[in-house]
């Protein structure tokens, strides 16, 4: 039988629209994936990157006592706001501006009429760290950022015609947590990255750099003025003989040659000992690749000259090499008749303060006064 209609009749041919394409549809947030419980690895960790968003959850990783990830926990700041002793008025410089966490704190009591000059290497961090401090209220009247080293001081006080010098210097030696927990940065060997270590990222040579081209004489010596480093003998033969089989470009594979160099002990004791064998390794590293000795001891010899009468100066250090220069140097100033006083002991951070926030732990504060 057969039946007609008014209509078209339908193309066999033609087919029948596609099903909506899930691809295309909108996907709802879902957290990043990670192994484990927790995310570990320095991007996964979302929330304590964007501590705007997640306020909350970022409070709860201080008060566990760790430091959230890109961000640095300013350490001694009571301490060191006591004795540098900001007053309204006054010039300051943060030779290390860091995170800003001791800047903010000293530009809240230079107010108002008073500057600080925040100074850093680092051509990552402190544009972040300037934005930082915009936001939190502190124009270009009150807070200016430069890109130099802090050996450069005298260079700052002659541009901006400081006259007599500045009232307060402060020089926080650490590297900051921000570069420490970013392994692309090559601060660490508890996570694989890049064997780099420079503070300045534009500038050579790389921790690789140096692995790769000093002999072991070379490598052992700085070893030993670097860190102290007992096996430095050994050590730099080790690496000297790697590095004839595979360049070593990660710092996973530094930390493997140190470790290696203890195979064969007791294990749990072996592990410890070439787990603080690799820490004083990439110490000295780092030292070696950013100069840090070096622009160290420039600023201790032109401080007392950026310094107006009664100016006050406080230096934190992390270790023996650094404290041992301040030490030197404040004492011999005081000798000379540059500084009218200077700390007769070091200030560390309270068990407290230990316990909040580890990575305090080694923390040596030194301050002086200039006649």
């Amino acid at each position: 039988m057969w039946f007609y209609s008014s209509g078209p009749m339908p193309d066999e041919t033609q087919q029948a629209p596609p099903a909506s394409d899930p691809s295309t549809a909108p996907q709802p947030n879902r957290r990043p994936r990670y192994g484990g419980k927790n995310p570990r690895k320095f991007h996964e960790k979302y929330k304590e990157l964007n501590p705007g968003r997640y306020a909350g959850d970022v409070a709860k990783v201080v008060a566990s006592g760790k430091t959230p990830a890109g961000t640095h926990r300013p350490i001694l700041v009571e301490e060191i706001l006591s004795v540098l002793a900001p007053r309204p008025g006054e010039v300051a410089v943060d030779c290390t501006l860091g995170f800003g966490g001791h800047a903010q704190q000293i530009l809240r009591r230079l107010a108002p009429g008073g500057r600080l000059f925040g100074l850093d290497v680092d051509p990552i961090e402190q544009p972040r760290t300037e934005e930082r401090l915009r936001s939190a209220g502190f124009g270009p009247d009150v807070f200016q950022a430069r890109h130099m080293n802090f050996a450069g001081l005298p260079k700052l006080i002659a541009q901006e015609n400081l006259v007599g010098g500045v009232d307060l210097v402060l020089a926080d030696l650490g590297v900051s947590s921000m570069q420490i927990d970013n392994p692309e940065r090559g601060f660490t060997y508890k996570t694989d990255g890049p064997l780099d270590l420079r503070l300045n990222p534009r500038r050579s040579p790389s921790a690789a750099d140096l692995v790769a081209k000093l002999d072991p004489a070379k490598l052992a010596t700085l070893f030993r003025d670097n860190s102290d480093e007992p096996r430095a003998d050994n050590l730099a033969a080790a690496i000297v003989s790697a590095r004839r089989i595979q360049p070593i470009t990660r710092t996973a594979q530094l930390a493997d040659i140190i470790r290696s160099a203890f195979a064969g002990g007791h294990r749990s004791s072996a592990r410890e000992l070439a787990d603080d064998t690799v820490r004083r390794i990439f110490q000295a590293l780092r030292i070696a690749v950013n100069d840090e000795f070096g622009a160290l001891d420039n600023l201790l010899r032109v401080l007392p000259t950026c310094l107006k009468s009664g100016g006050r100066v406080a230096i934190l250090t992390f270790h023996s090499g650094e404290d041992r220069r301040v030490k030197q140097a404040f004492q011999g100033g005081y000798d000379a008749g540059h500084y009218a006083a200077i700390a007769e002991e070091i200030i560390r951070p309270s068990a407290e303060e230990r316990r909040d926030n580890p990575r305090s732990s080694s923390a040596k504060l030194r301050w002086a006064v200039r006649a």
